[in-house]
Parts: structure tokens; sequence; C-alpha cells
């Protein structure tokens, strides 16, 4: 009959303690519903394992002990992951980058060695150089309408060799790398 009444008192300091183990919860995952998962869990092995408090004025710590233990079974059992692929580069200078910035500069600089040299004159002294129609026409000893002609076909014929590029560069990516779970 003793150690009845002794596990009721107890019974009753457990419940006491509920909305500080709520609040510990809570800080702890940020998640209303979840911190309630915890606290029932850890108020029911505290009632389950009461034999094993060894000094009742010790109650808090043990509880909370309880609660921690929950808690890590719980980050054990359901660790939060994240997939890499949705994980964005945060770094700019990363080897990845820099591989990618220098492949796209030599596509760029292998398709225009690839045009006409007089599309090549004329769009490397506007894109590049930054000179005016004006200049171009002055520099070459054409007319404006002749730079401004070549300078279409050369912004022209370098989006479809660097558009085929990328489609194949994109289907050989897609033959050789598989992912593997």
């Amino acid at each position: 009959m003793l150690s009845f009444i002794r596990s009721k008192k107890l019974d009753n300091q457990i419940e006491q303690r509920r909305e500080r183990l709520y609040r510990l919860a809570v800080s702890w995952c940020h998640d209303a519903m979840l911190a309630d998962d915890l606290v029932q869990d850890c108020i029911s092995k505290a009632l389950q394992k009461h034999h094993q408090l060894k000094d009742v004025n010790s109650l808090d710590a043990w509880l909370f002990r309880i609660l921690h233990n929950n808690w890590m079974e719980y980050l054990r059992k359901y660790k939060p992951t994240t997939d890499l692929d949705d994980i964005d580069s945060l770094e700019e200078d990363s080897p990845e980058s820099i591989l990618s910035e220098e492949q796209l500069v030599l596509r760029v600089q292998h398709a225009v060695s690839e045009l006409p040299m007089s599309q090549r004159q004329v769009i490397t002294l506007v894109d590049l150089e930054g000179c005016s129609y004006l200049n171009v026409a002055e520099i070459l000893d054409i007319p404006i309408g002749t730079v401004m002609s070549r300078l279409s076909r050369a912004r022209a014929s370098l989006k479809k060799k660097l558009i085929s590029i990328r489609k194949h560069s994109n289907i050989r990516q897609r033959q050789t790398l598989r992912r593997i779970k």
C-alpha cells in the first residue's frame, strides 16, 4: 500500500512538470506536435521506470534526461536529410564552377574561331572590344550596313553552334553518369 501512495505522489509530481518538459522539447525541436509526442513518451517512460529514480530531489534532472534520450532516439530514427542535388552551391569559386566557366570560355573561343574571318573580325570588335558600329566600319573600311549584317550572321551562327554543343554535351553526360542510391 505504501508503494501505491508513493507512486501516486510521484505521478502528481511528474504531471506537474509536463509544462516545463513541453517548453524544453519545443525549444529543441521547434515543432509543437513533435514536442508533445516527446513529452508524452518521456512521462510514459518515467511512470514505467519510476523505480529507477534514486532521489526524488533530482526528479527534474531525471525527467530532462529521459526527454533528452527520447529526442536523441528520434533524431537517430528520423534523421532529417537533404538530397545533395537539392543543395545549391554557395561557393562561387568551387572547382566545379571554375571548370564549368573554363569549359564555356573554350567552347565560345572555338565557336568564334570557326566563323568566317569577316564575321570573326566584326564580332570581336563589337562584342569583345566594345567598338561602335561606326568605328568598326572605319577600322575595316566597309559600310556600316555590312557591319550590322555580318554581326547579325556571326551572332546567329555562334548561337547555333553553342546550342548544338550544349545539346551534345548533355546527351553524353546523361549516358555516362548514372545516379546510384
